[in-house]
């Protein structure tokens, strides 16, 4: 059942708050639909005019596509939902929508197809982006599903913003010297807070009904009961993983399952990917740049069957989707799950680390005005976190607007993570917002927190 005092409000760019189901003015939707928009096409610009040529239509890794791919992606993916299907307009290069189909062309693929060259892919979609501009100076935001409270054009700038952290993935994975560069996060004091901190049994409402740009396998808002559990107050950091591996974490079978311990021992995996011991120390790559792994840093580039693994020598698991979520967004107080950890308010710079504003995770610890009503922190922004969950429906679970963004990956093949990364723009993440990958997956900007059953 869903909760109508739960998750009813959302806040405009400007800061004001609606809390009657997230119903904004036109004008204030407009405004909040362009700077979304700009935010995630300058973010795209920077991510692709910081290499030259060759890097852009190089494949750096088969799990990731050339970046002009990406580029003309973009741009295709914009004309499709809101020229062609917001406002009925014919197809400006119906050719090129084969190529740029994410589900026709595997990644392995793309290289070989006869991609837009880097300056026709950034005239074509410099060309979609004015037209959808003009569009959206005379958009009522009315008449369809669509278009209701702008839902497509945040539908798009979230597809825009996901495309740049899979293109920073890509930057990650390149070789050569560093193209990308930001400040570091601000020190902090060595965390010295509880280790852990006991989420209390009983129901919460899950997932939204009323998010206005909520993405179909968010919906709806429904009661789940949890019981009580513990969860760490901080993700596991790089120094406690290290513990891991020097306690012969990667050679102790008991900690793994069987389809991890094969594949680790298939692919001679022994630490995170990226990282490499060089005598006592361990150092890894991060952007072209090679540093000492820092210890207080939430560890980074693990995938599921690591974080399973270490959850088990721990003495721990990791959590379940439900788990992390009422972490996240139930407040005892109030009674209600809030949009975020810290309330309804948007992200700024004090609670998160979002939107490659920098290009590393903050120590363990930081963002104390993020933290949850409980003393959870960093539940959003610097890695995402592995749960234990496979990704389903929730009951009710609709497709919108089309079955290829979450009902065909869902089932036992793909585990949930949640809560976003340093790279991830706050248009696509929330308390609410569920992402997917195989339990494989490394070169994601992936991290964990364990947890422990019980309220002793």
């Amino acid at each position: 059942m869903t909760d109508p005092a739960i998750d009813a409000s959302f806040t405009d760019p400007a800061g004001g708050s609606s809390t009657d189901g997230g119903v904004l003015d036109a004008e204030t939707l407009r405004e909040r639909a362009l700077t979304t928009l700009v935010t995630a096409r300058d973010r795209t610009t920077l991510l692709t005019s910081c290499v030259e040529e060759p890097d852009l239509t190089a494949q750096h890794s088969p799990l990731m596509s050339p970046l002009v791919w990406d580029l003309a992606h973009i741009g295709n993916q914009e004309e499709l939902w809101l020229l062609r299907s917001v406002a009925g307009r014919e197809a400006m290069r119906p050719e090129i929508d084969g190529l740029y189909d994410a589900f026709e062309h595997p990644r392995s693929e793309r290289p070989s197809l006869p991609l837009l060259p880097p300056a026709e892919a950034r005239a074509y979609a410099a060309e979609v982006r004015g037209r959808v501009l003009d569009l959206l100076e005379g958009a009522d935001f009315h008449g369809t599903r669509l278009t209701e409270a702008g839902f497509a054009f945040g539908m798009i700038a979230q597809h825009e913003q996901q495309h740049d952290e899979t293109m920073l993935i890509t930057h990650q994975l390149r070789k050569g010297p560093q193209a990308l560069t930001a400040p570091d996060p601000d020190p902090v004091p060595l965390f010295t807070g509880p280790a852990e901190v006991l989420v209390p049994g009983g129901p919460f409402t899950m997932g939204t009904s009323t998010e206005p740009w909520a993405l179909d396998n968010e919906r709806p808002a429904h009661r789940r009961e949890v019981a009580s559990f513990h969860i760490d107050t901080t993700p596991v950091t790089n120094g406690a993983y290290q513990a891991f591996i020097e306690d012969g974490g990667y050679d102790d079978e008991r900690w793994w399952t069987p389809e991890g311990w094969a594949h680790i021992r298939e692919h001679a995996i022994r630490a995170p990917l990226f990282w490499r011991r060089d005598g006592k120390q361990w150092l890894r790559r991060r952007f072209g740049v090679t540093e000492v792994v820092p210890a207080d840093e939430p560890v980074l580039h693990v995938c599921w069957y690591e974080a399973d693994a270490y959850a088990r020598w721990a003495g721990r698991r990791l959590p379940t989707e439900a788990e992390w979520e009422k972490a996240a967004r139930h407040d005892p107080a109030g009674g209600r799950s809030t949009r975020y950890p810290w309330g309804d308010a948007d992200p700024r710079p004090e609670h998160a680390n979002l939107g490659q504003r920098h290009l590393r995770p903050a120590p363990a610890g930081s963002y104390p005005e993020g933290e949850s009503p409980l003393g959870v922190r960093q539940l959003i922004g610097d890695v995402w976190e592995w749960t234990s969950s496979d990704f389903a429906p929730y009951p009710g679970f609709a497709a919108f607007p089309y079955k290829e963004y979450s009902e065909v990956f869902f089932g036992p093949e793909y585990k949930v993570l949640r809560g976003g990364s340093f790279a991830v723009d706050q248009v696509a993440c929330r308390g609410t917002f569920r992402n997917w990958d195989y339990p494989i997956r490394r070169q994601i900007f992936s991290g964990f927190r364990t947890a422990r059953s019980g309220d002793v």
